[in-house]
């Protein structure tokens, strides 16, 4: 029978980061010695507390449906924490629960997006905004920043971008894949632009908050007018090292709250029940006991950076937050390395892959021509061993 595809999928790109994954355990399976520094996930175990919390929840026998929008337990330390973490009071209908922050983002896209609405997202972004923007028949409005402004958006930019069509404007602090964070000025400054267009909704990604080296997060629904037209998406899958976990969380308008369960009911339902129990455990847990974390991954900032300034054709800057560096790397395209023409990022990455064994990510993925998105989530040994190999054949 001739296969007959809907034109949703056949229009929907592949996520760039699962397929550099994908290629490298391809490789490390023919015998290559892969360094991987592609995926944004820890490299850390998930906390002993929490496991414990999981084993007990076993024990305890949870293994029924949960409720579509999460335990009445977790959703209230949910709400504990975005009051203690963000200064933002919710109330339990407030709060959906789903599994991974992906799928938070996608019930809200379901939910609010009607076909032809323009969606706001600074580029460089995280791989999957624009194509579930699109796969709920919304237009992303893509606006540029550069390495110079540490890849912000400014308000500037931001009111040249809004038209009649404009229906949200999605962004992420501490940003995947630059790594750069929001101050409160700069989202106050933002915020005075969104003020003069109240048709405007937000989503904010949240999900890298904990892993942030500026001195603070802040949240723009606590920023005056912005509560009551800011969807917060958070999740454990980084700060905690719970990614195979899926635990993901919106604090919303009751209504976009309301509408997103209704989706969910239709497509998932609730989501793990026994990660929904370790996750009450983790957000009830001072940030204190998982500061380790942090602090690793800022040294190994540090490190990478150190490293990057000591290759030649790399412009880089001093990402705040997430686990990831994204250097400019296009003083190589035109040049042949090796016998390899390198005409962008994606030849770049791919070079590095099959020449020095090291798995990154083209930024085209992320709305960024010019980039290469590099994760240090991942042991010391290895950084510097990819920064050696980098090194050499580039040299």
């Amino acid at each position: 029978m001739e296969q007959k595809l809907s034109e949703r999928v056949l229009n929907m790109a592949t996520s760039a980061t699962l397929a550099m994954a994908a290629k490298a355990r391809e490789l490390r399976a023919e015998g290559r010695d892969i360094i991987g520094l592609s995926l944004g996930e820890p490299d850390f175990n998930t906390p002993d507390f929490i496991k414990e919390a999981a084993i007990q929840a076993i024990n305890d026998n949870y293994n029924s449906y949960s409720p579509v929008d999460g335990y009445a337990d977790l959703k209230e330390a949910i709400i504990n924490k975005f009051k203690r973490d963000n200064n933002l009071s919710y109330k339990p209908d407030q709060i959906v629960v789903s599994t991974g922050a992906k799928q938070s983002l996608a019930n809200v896209a379901l939910a609010m997006i009607n076909p032809g609405d323009e969606i706001i997202i600074p580029a460089p972004y995280w791989v999957s905004y624009s194509d579930i923007v699109k796969l709920a028949e919304g237009v992303p409005v893509v606006v540029s920043t550069s390495i110079e402004n540490d890849f912000k958006i400014t308000p500037e930019q931001l009111e040249a971008a809004i038209t009649p069509k404009t229906k949200m404007l999605w962004y992420s602090s501490p940003c995947n894949p630059s790594g750069s964070v929001y101050s409160k000025e700069e989202l106050e400054a933002l915020a005075e632009v969104l003020r003069k267009h109240p048709q405007i909704y937000i989503v904010s990604d949240e999900i890298y908050e904990h892993i942030n080296f500026a001195g603070g997060h802040v949240s723009i629904a606590a920023i005056d007018g912005m509560y009551d037209r800011t969807v917060t998406v958070n999740g454990v899958s980084k700060a905690f090292a719970m990614t195979g976990w899926r635990i993901g969380f919106i604090g919303a308008p009751a209504w976009v709250a309301r509408a997103c369960n209704k989706i969910q009911g239709q497509i998932t339902s609730g989501t793990n029940c026994i990660a929904q129990r370790a996750t009450i455990t983790a957000l009830e847990a001072p940030v204190s006991k998982i500061q380790y974390m942090i602090d690793e991954f800022q040294k190994r900032r540090d490190l990478v950076l150190d490293l990057l300034r000591d290759i030649d054709g790399f412009q880089i800057n001093v990402p705040e937050g997430a686990f990831y560096v994204f250097p400019n790397i296009s003083s190589f395209f035109g040049k042949t390395l090796r016998g390899h023409k390198i005409e962008s990022a994606s030849d770049f990455s791919l070079y590095l892959l099959e020449q020095a064994n090291v798995a990154t990510v083209t930024g085209e993925a992320f709305g960024n021509p010019n980039c290469i998105r590099i994760s240090y989530a991942a042991s010391e040994k290895e950084l510097r061993e990819a920064m050696k190999r980098i090194k050499e054949v580039l040299s």
